[in-house]
């Protein structure tokens, strides 16, 4: 990605531009990628858990910049803003030698709350259930594969719930 826009300037804006920009062969995957940030407040036990919004972070995109080294950062990344200024996103510098914490597409939520949705509706309480903060942080590095398998076993749980509801 990162050289990708190198290719375009120091300043990519325009509908046209930023188009061809997210249709071109190294944008493919843009839409692919999760970003499903966990988000915990350890003090109060609480976590929200939220979805990158890839198409309207795509739609809102209106400005492409440019910006060189920064705080804790040795490497140039593209920022990408809407049309009020506000981050969305950015792509890091990204050649053979830059590690994984150097290329590619980043987003920092705290930034870019706006192109999130909650797929908890919220923040969720875990004091009572350490066991559910586990769940989702095994669930997010585990396969597509277990995640089917949990999903069936979190399933017979809730017709089992339902069921001793009923009968109650």
């Amino acid at each position: 990605m990162f050289p990708r826009l190198e290719r375009e300037g120091e300043y990519i804006t325009g509908q046209e531009q930023i188009e061809e920009i997210f249709n071109a062969p190294a944008f493919a995957e843009f839409n692919d990628i999760n970003v499903l940030p966990l988000i915990y407040d350890e003090r109060r036990k609480r976590c929200n858990i939220m979805v990158f919004d890839y198409a309207l972070a795509k739609q809102s995109t209106h400005v492409i910049k440019r910006e060189e080294k920064g705080r804790g950062r040795k490497h140039p990344v593209y920022r990408f803003y809407d049309e009020q200024g506000d981050y969305i996103c950015e792509v890091r510098y990204g050649d053979a030698a830059a590690n994984a914490l150097q290329r590619g597409l980043w987003t920092h939520t705290r930034n870019a709350m706006a192109y999130f949705n909650s797929i908890t509706g919220g923040w969720i309480d875990y004091s009572h259930n350490l066991v559910l903060v586990e769940l989702f942080s095994h669930a997010l590095v585990s396969s597509v594969s277990g995640h089917s398998v949990a999903l069936e076993k979190i399933k017979e749980d809730i017709k089992e719930l339902q069921k001793g509801q009923r009968e109650g």
